[in-house]
């Protein structure tokens, strides 16, 4: 298994889905999961430790998990068929664990709550990341991640910030050759 984190959540600028990018921790490779607006939301608030004033779903989650007394050890993107990750989340109970089965998004936002490592399978590794090698990449990935900060201050009602950001995209739009992010 190889560990990774969290890199962020951003917006495919091709298909204007959102994306969490995550990385090894030599940040050599990285895999991106395409996900919902909710579910890149909640990893979004994670991220940014942003405490609601009421519990969403991976809230609630972490909530119960605690409440019943389980230790949480991690999760476990592992496997990939046909486009579709699965990921477990890694329980433990006294000397019996318990393996629950979750989508990596919900996975993922769980842990961050809870403060847990991620690992990705070997394999799952191997199938569909990406070698983090290319400035041009390196770019894409960059303005994927600013349109989403945008987003994020503009319902925040920060213009001044959000003005910055819109700077810095178009900048980085002017650079030739950016591939964009494409969907497994």
């Amino acid at each position: 298994m190889i560990q990774v984190k969290v890199f962020g959540v951003a917006i495919d600028p091709v298909t204007k889905g959102f994306v969490v990018i995550l990385k090894d921790q030599d940040e050599k490779k990285w895999l991106p999961i395409w996900i919902g607006p909710y579910e890149a939301k909640m990893i979004s608030l994670a991220l940014e430790k942003n405490k609601p004033s009421r519990p969403f779903s991976p809230d609630l989650i972490k909530n119960i998990i605690e409440a019943a007394g389980l230790i949480a050890e991690k999760i476990v993107i592992s496997d990939i068929k046909d486009n579709t990750y699965y990921a477990t989340i890694c329980l433990k109970k006294e000397e019996k664990e318990l393996l629950i089965d979750a989508r990596p998004s919900d996975a993922i936002a769980v842990a961050l709550r809870l403060e847990v490592p991620i690992f990705i399978a070997e394999e799952v590794m191997k199938k569909a990341s990406v070698t983090h090698s290319s400035k041009e990449r390196d770019v894409a990935v960059q303005l994927a991640q600013l349109q989403n900060e945008l987003q994020i201050e503009v319902e925040k009602e920060n213009y001044e910030k959000a003005a910055q950001l819109r700077d810095e995209i178009r900048r980085l739009e002017k650079m030739k050759n950016v591939p964009p992010l494409k969907p497994n």
